[in-house]
C-alpha cells in the first residue's frame, strides 16, 4: 500500500511537450480575434468603394460615348439630307430652261399632241421632287425672291408693285433656286394716292347728280 507524501497536491495531466502557460496564449488570441474581422471588414468596405468609384466612371464614359453617338449620327442624317437637297437643286437647276420654254408654248397655245404629254409629265416629276413655282401680277415686290428687270412709274399703285412676270421663280421647300424676274411699277412721284373708299364716294355721287347739262 502506497503512501500519500505529505505537502504534495496532484496537478491536472498536461499533454507532452506543453506546459501551463500555453492556455493563457490561446485565451488571448480568442480575445483579439474580433478585432481582426473588424480589419478585414474595413478592408472589403474599401475595396467596395473603388469598384463603386470605377463602375461610375465607366457609366459615366458610357453616356459620353452614347451621347457622342447620337450626335454622330443626327450629323450624318443632316449631312446627308443637305447632300441629296443640294443634288436635288442642281438637277432641277438644269431643267428650268425647259420648264421655261414649257411655259410660253403653253402661253403661245403651242403645247398639243405628244409634246403636250410628254411636257406635263416633266413638270408633274420635278412637283414631286419639291419644285415650286411662284411670282404673281399683283404682288409687292420682294426684293429677296424678285429680281426686277424692268422698272415704271404708276398711278394706280401704292407701293412698289410686281406689274408682270417675265420668267418664274422656282424655289424647293425654304430655299429659292432662281428668283422671280419681273417688270416692277413704283408709285408716281408726288401723285397722292387715291383710297378705294374716296374714289368710289367719288363714283356714287356722279351718278346721282346725273350727266352735267351741256
Amino acid at each position: 500500500m502506497t503512501e500519500e507524501t505529505p505537502g504534495f497536491e496532484e496537478k491536472p495531466d498536461v499533454p507532452s511537450g506543453a506546459t501551463s502557460d500555453d492556455a493563457e496564449p490561446k485565451a488571448a488570441s480568442e480575445g483579439a480575434a474580433p478585432a481582426g474581422d473588424a480589419a478585414q471588414i474595413a478592408g472589403l468596405t474599401a475595396q467596395l468603394d473603388q469598384v463603386r468609384k470605377a463602375l461610375e466612371e465607366r457609366t459615366a464614359d458610357l453616356q459620353r460615348l452614347q451621347a457622342e453617338f447620337q450626335n454622330y449620327r443626327r450629323r450624318v442624317e443632316r449631312d446627308r439630307i443637305t447632300v441629296k437637297e443640294i443634288a436635288i437643286a442642281n438637277l432641277l437647276t438644269e431643267l428650268l430652261p425647259v420648264l421655261d420654254d414649257i411655259g410660253r408654248a403653253r402661253e403661245h397655245g403651242e403645247l398639243v399632241g405628244g409634246f403636250k404629254s410628254v411636257a406635263e409629265s416633266l413638270e408633274t416629276v420635278a412637283a414631286k421632287m419639291g419644285l415650286q413655282q411662284f411670282g404673281k401680277e399683283g404682288e409687292p415686290f420682294d426684293p429677296t425672291i424678285h429680281e426686277a428687270l424692268m422698272h415704271s412709274y404708276a398711278p394706280d399703285v401704292t407701293e412698289t408693285t410686281c406689274v408682270a412676270i417675265l420668267q418664274p421663280g422656282y424655289r424647293i421647300g425654304e430655299r429659292t433656286i432662281r428668283p422671280a424676274r419681273v417688270a416692277v411699277a413704283e408709285p408716281q412721284p408726288g401723285a397722292q394716292p387715291v383710297k378705294a373708299e374716296e374714289s368710289s364716294e367719288a363714283a356714287e355721287e356722279k351718278k346721282d347728280n346725273g350727266p352735267e347739262e351741256g
